[in-house]
C-alpha cells in the first residue's frame, strides 16, 4: 500500500492585485495546471485588495476601532479583539503592510463568500473542481510565533470530526475534531512565505477533503458558550461583574457543589478589618435542609406580618413573592462573625466598628456572587434571613456569634436576564 502523501507549491507570476480585479481570472491566466481535487490557499490580502477593502486611515487605531466588535484583551497598545467577521485576532486583522502609505487593508467582508466566488470562477474558467481556502496570519494563545489559518473556505471539509471512531489501539475517540482547513493554510504558508510575494499556493493529493455543500470557515470559530478563554484577565473580571445579575427563576439542573466552593474561595479574598476573616458560608445542599429552613422562616415572617396587622390575603401575596429561595435548587447562607473586633466602650465608635465588619461581609458576598456568575450560575441575594436570625441559627444549629446576612439562591437561570439599562458611571462620582 502506498503511504499517504501530498504536494504543496506556490504559484508564480500573479500580478499586483488592484481594486476590481477578479482573483479567479488572475489565477487562471497564470496557467496553474490545476486538476480536480486540488486545494488553493489564497492569502486574504489579495482578496481584500480586489474587493476594495483598502481604506484611508492616517490612524490605524481608528480603523481597528471601526472593525472591532469586542475587546478580548489589551496590553499597552496591543489589542486582541473580535472583529466583524467573528474572528478573534490582533488588531481586528487591520493590516498596514503591502499597501500605500496612509491606507490600511481590512479583511474581506465575508471571507466564505469570497472563497466561493473564487471557486466558481476557477470552475468556469478552467473546468476544474477545486477547494479554496482564504488564509490570514494569526498568533495563538499559549504558543509563540505566527501561522496561517483559514478565515474563509469553499468546497473544503474544514473540520474532520473523528468522534465516535477508534484509534489504532481500539480506544474510543470522544473529543478529536481536526481543523483540516487550518492545517492546509499552515502548509501553504510554508511555501508562500511572508515576504516572497507569492500569495497563492496549491495542495495536491488530498482530494478527499474537497466536496460540495461543505461548511465555510465560520464553522471553525468556537461558539461563545463553549469558549473557556473568551476574555483576557482584566476583561474577564469586568465581564464577570457585568454578568452578575439577580436571577429569580431557575431550571431543575443540579448545581455543582465544587463550583459553589470555588466561589466561596473567591469570597474570602475580600478585604476585612484588623486582619480578620468575618465570612462564613452555610451551604444547604439537600432539599430537606432547604425546606426545613424556609418553612421555619415562612412561619416567622407570617407571624411578623400578622403582628403588623396585615390581612391574610396580603400575607399570602407577600409570601408568594418571597418564593425565589424556595424555587432554587441550592441555597447558601452567608454569615458574619465579628471575632477580632475592637470594643471602645463608646456607642459611636462601637457602632462604626460593627459597620466595618458589615461592609467587609458585603464585599465577600459580592465576590461570591461574581464568582458564581463566572461559573455560569445564576444567583439572587435575598435579605430575609436578617429578619429572623434567631430562627435561622436554631434551624441550622449555628453558633450564637454567627449573624446570617441574607441568603443566596443559586442555580442555572431559566431564561436570560433582561437587558440592564445603561448607567452613567459619572452620575455616581463626585470629584473634590
Amino acid at each position: 500500500m502506498t503511504a499517504p502523501s501530498y504536494r504543496v507549491w506556490a504559484l508564480r507570476g500573479l500580478p499586483e492585485v488592484r481594486p476590481g480585479d477578479d482573483v479567479a481570472k488572475l489565477i487562471a491566466a497564470g496557467e496553474p495546471g490545476l486538476v480536480d481535487g486540488d486545494v488553493l490557499l489564497v492569502t486574504s490580502k489579495i482578496v481584500s485588495k480586489a474587493e476594495g477593502r483598502i481604506v484611508e486611515a492616517g490612524d490605524r487605531e481608528a480603523a481597528v476601532d471601526a472593525e472591532t466588535v469586542r475587546v478580548v484583551a489589551r496590553r499597552g497598545a496591543l489589542r486582541i479583539v473580535e472583529n466583524r467577521q467573528g474572528l478573534v485576532m490582533a488588531a481586528a486583522g487591520v493590516d498596514a503592510s503591502n499597501t500605500p502609505a496612509g491606507t490600511v487593508l481590512l479583511l474581506p467582508e465575508d471571507p466564505d463568500a469570497s472563497a466561493s466566488r473564487i471557486r466558481e470562477g476557477l470552475r468556469d474558467a478552467l473546468g476544474v473542481d477545486v477547494g479554496v481556502v482564504i488564509t490570514d496570519t494569526f498568533g495563538r494563545p499559549w504558543r509563540a510565533g505566527l501561522t496561517d489559518v483559514a478565515i474563509g473556505a469553499a468546497g473544503v471539509r474544514v473540520l474532520d470530526d473523528l468522534r465516535g471512531g477508534t484509534d489504532a489501539h481500539g480506544n474510543r475517540l470522544d473529543a478529536t475534531v481536526v481543523a483540516t482547513a487550518d492545517e492546509l493554510a499552515a502548509a501553504g504558508d510554508l511555501v508562500k512565505g511572508k515576504a516572497a510575494g507569492l500569495p497563492v499556493a496549491v495542495v495536491r493529493g488530498l482530494g478527499h477533503v474537497v466536496a460540495d455543500g461543505t461548511d465555510g470557515a465560520r464553522a471553525l470559530v468556537r461558539p461563545a458558550a463553549d469558549d473557556m478563554f473568551r476574555l483576557g484577565t482584566s476583561e474577564a473580571v469586568r465581564e464577570a461583574v457585568a454578568q452578575r445579575r439577580t436571577v429569580r427563576a431557575f431550571t431543575d439542573e443540579p448545581v455543582d457543589p465544587g463550583a459553589v466552593r470555588r466561589a466561596v474561595a473567591a469570597a474570602v479574598t475580600a478585604p476585612a478589618p484588623h486582619h480578620t476573616t468575618p465570612w462564613r458560608f452555610v451551604l444547604l445542599e439537600s432539599e430537606a435542609s432547604r425546606l426545613r429552613l424556609l418553612d421555619a422562616m415562612r412561619e416567622a415572617w407570617i407571624t411578623d406580618l400578622r403582628r403588623d396587622g396585615k390581612s391574610e390575603e396580603s400575607i399570602a401575596k407577600r409570601v408568594r413573592r418571597g418564593d425565589v429561595l424556595r424555587n432554587a435548587p441550592y441555597l447558601a447562607v452567608p454569615c458574619m462573625v465579628v471575632n477580632g473586633s475592637h470594643h471602645y466602650g463608646d456607642e459611636r465608635r462601637d457602632a462604626a466598628e460593627r459597620e466595618m465588619f458589615v461592609v467587609a461581609t458585603g464585599a465577600g458576598v459580592q465576590n461570591f456572587l461574581v464568582a458564581l456568575a463566572g461559573e455560569r450560575l445564576g444567583s439572587a441575594w435575598v435579605s430575609s434571613t436578617m429578619f429572623c436570625r434567631d430562627v435561622v441559627r436554631e434551624v441550622l444549629d449555628l453558633p450564637s456569634g454567627w449573624d446570617p446576612m441574607g441568603a443566596v439562591a443559586i442555580g442555572h437561570a431559566a431564561q436570560a436576564p433582561k437587558e440592564r439599562p445603561a448607567r452613567d458611571a459619572g452620575a455616581f462620582v463626585e470629584v473634590r
